[in-house]
């Protein structure tokens, strides 16, 4: 099928590599502009699929803006028969919708109509859910609202940060798409109107999410720490700086310690008293003009008052 592909970041790369891989003329790949980058913002760095299509010697388009006229004309040229779209980054008008004759799809990392939005994964997991997956979609005008053609469904691990299912979702992700572009070439795609009433957002992440609240459960920090790794991370302050946190542990201790209270500062981590009686440990942080160490390294420069 002669296909256009759509997307930017990593998540999107194994949806791309598979239809490549499964025969399909990707005539044009469209993706958000280079960004800025370094210390003076003076390189530009390629999105990932950028790079990949290039590797693939596919056409590449970087339009700042979808609207003025210019990426309709450029997709009327390419004249593809389905637009596959995977975290894109952009909402698509109505006119470019409306192109294709096989329509737009989209490769969303949620198991719609839950998580609908820009951070589906990180919410998952900042939520203690306990499965996610990948929906494919029909789209229309409101975001992630489309009819389902199917979904994926994958457990996430207690312990799991939100890199490592983002992986594994991109790689069910590009495995999904290829049955599902089959499906519409064959006429056979099925099409399952969302359940509105479900529909829960996952909006974009900023640094506003960062900060511990001791009071919450162990378990609720614990799942902010997974949600929210590499970026914006969650912070707490210890020795007056305030610290990033990027990996902690639930060792089952219980404590009668009042909530943000350390009760503990050694080899094995820092262990602080939260909200439901039960203990974190921070195992891997960041201090202000470092880099990520261990919480054992952290100490042996940063002796901390127990107590």
């Amino acid at each position: 099928m002669r296909i256009v592909f759509m997307g930017t970041p990593d998540f999107a790369v194994p949806s791309l590599e598979a239809l490549v891989a499964a025969g399909h003329e990707v005539c044009g790949v469209f993706c958000q502009p280079d960004k800025p980058v370094g210390r003076h913002q003076n390189k530009l760095q390629p999105p990932a699929v950028k790079v990949c299509a290039q590797s693939h010697n596919i056409p590449v388009f970087q339009p700042t803006k979808l609207r003025d006229g210019t990426a309709l004309a450029q997709l009327q040229e390419l004249d593809p028969e389905l637009i596959v779209v995977a975290a894109y980054g952009r909402i698509l008008p109505d006119d470019i919708l409306a192109l294709p004759p096989k329509g737009c799809i989209n490769v969303h990392s949620s198991l719609l109509p839950k998580y609908r939005g820009a951070a589906p994964i990180n919410w998952a997991v900042i939520n203690g859910e306990k499965e996610t997956g990948v929906t494919i979609m029909h789209m229309a005008t409101e975001l992630d609202a489309g009819d389902i053609i199917d979904q994926v469904k994958t457990p996430i691990d207690p312990n799991e940060n939100v890199e490592a299912v983002h992986d594994r979702l991109a790689q069910l992700g590009g495995e999904l798409l290829v049955k599902v572009v089959a499906d519409i070439a064959a006429g056979t795609a099925q099409r399952t109107p969302q359940d509105h009433s479900q529909a829960t957002l996952a909006p974009m992440l900023s640094r506003a999410l960062s900060p511990i609240d001791w009071s919450r459960s162990a378990k609720e920090i614990h799942d902010q720490v997974r949600g929210l790794t590499p970026w914006p991370a969650t912070s707490t302050d210890i020795l007056g700086d305030t610290i990033k946190v990027f990996a902690v542990e639930e060792p089952g201790i219980e404590t009668g310690k009042a909530a943000g209270t350390i009760l503990a500062a050694n080899k094995a981590g820092i262990d602080v008293a939260c909200g439901d009686g039960k203990v974190i440990r921070l195992t891997e942080i960041q201090a202000p003009g470092s880099r990520r160490m261990s919480a054992a390294n952290y100490l042996s420069g940063h002796p901390v008052t127990v107590g």
